[in-house]
């Protein structure tokens, strides 16, 4: 595959084997894809744009009254210049609200959940957020249906070990880059924790992915489709087959510096209580088991929240 040019998939078609071998070969080539008619209502993202764009706009005062640093940034507000690449020097130039998933009562997982953090003075904010979640974790599940056929699994695979899993919707406020801001970065390079993330386009462009040369490319999904990559989990979990692929997002160029940029990932997780162990047909000896001792999905995840600094040792 041309490494100059990654495709536009289509989901809306019946045949299945062929938009799992677009969606695998792409990941497989670039560790990222990207997905027009994916079936996510437009009225909804246009309404969580809109939301978005109202909540950041909100003093810095009034949004620090959603921000609890004892749950790691996993729900509700995380301040600007909070959250660090790892090994990177710098903080990233970005400020964002994250959205989790309400688990009914009783379940067993439920005191393991947090709980959502709502903004108690932007309308409308939940009854947007909620289906719109439930929107991502539908289609992150088709995803998912797609590469488990990539990889030799059944469609179902992932179903049972993504239907609990601690998803977060991120919602990300990237402001216009003003004063010093020398060495630092919107988003610095950095890979994914979890098993795919789904990104809604950027009405600014900025994300980059690294090519194995070295040189960055530019990645643009079409308006109003999304980009699609493998996140570490499942670059473990499929024993490298599918590369995590290093990305950022850079700083402006002149007039484009004077404006905010948002963007809306989605990070679809595996259920904390799933031992992530090396897929067996992934193994072989031109690719030995890098992974041979497994580890919960929920340990893992608070490791690299270490590492980039939302959680304490």
């Amino acid at each position: 595959m041309d490494m100059t040019q990654m495709p536009d998939i289509s989901l809306n078609s019946s045949d299945t084997q062929a938009i799992s071998k677009a969606l695998g070969d792409s990941f497989r080539t670039y560790g990222f894809a990207k997905v027009i008619d994916h079936g996510i209502d437009p009225h909804l993202t246009k309404e969580a744009w809109r939301l978005s764009k109202e909540l950041f706009a909100r003093p810095t005062e009034e949004k620090m009254r959603w921000y609890d640093k004892d749950i790691a940034g996993q729900r509700g507000y995380t301040p600007f210049k909070t959250e660090i690449a790892k090994g990177a020097d710098h903080h990233d130039l970005k400020e964002f609200w994250h959205v989790g998933r309400t688990l009914p009562a009783g379940h067993p997982l439920e005191a393991e959940m947090l709980k959502n953090i709502w903004p108690d003075s932007v309308a409308g904010f939940r009854d947007v957020f909620e289906p719109l979640y439930a929107e991502f974790d539908r289609v992150g599940a088709k995803i998912l249906s797609y590469l488990a056929l990539y990889l030799g699994l059944e469609a179902d695979w992932f179903d049972d070990k993504i239907n609990v899993g601690n998803s977060i919707l991120r919602l990300l406020h990237y402001p216009p880059i003003e004063g010093d801001t020398e060495g630092c970065i919107r988003a610095g390079a950095h890979e994914d924790i979890n098993l795919i993330t789904l990104l809604l386009g950027a009405e600014e462009s900025g994300l980059q992915i690294l090519r194995p040369d070295g040189t960055w490319m530019d990645v643009s999904p079409p308006e109003g489709g999304l980009s699609l990559n493998v996140g570490d989990m499942l670059q473990r979990l499929c024993n490298h087959f599918l590369p995590s692929t290093t990305h950022r997002v850079r700083n402006p160029m002149g007039e484009r510096s004077k404006f905010s940029r948002y963007s809306m990932p989605f990070f679809l997780h595996l259920n904390s209580d799933y031992p992530i162990a090396t897929l067996p047909q992934c193994i072989s000896a031109e690719n030995p088991n890098r992974y041979p001792e497994p580890i919960l999905a929920d340990d893992y995840l608070k490791e690299r929240l270490i590492e980039i600094g939302l959680l304490k040792a």
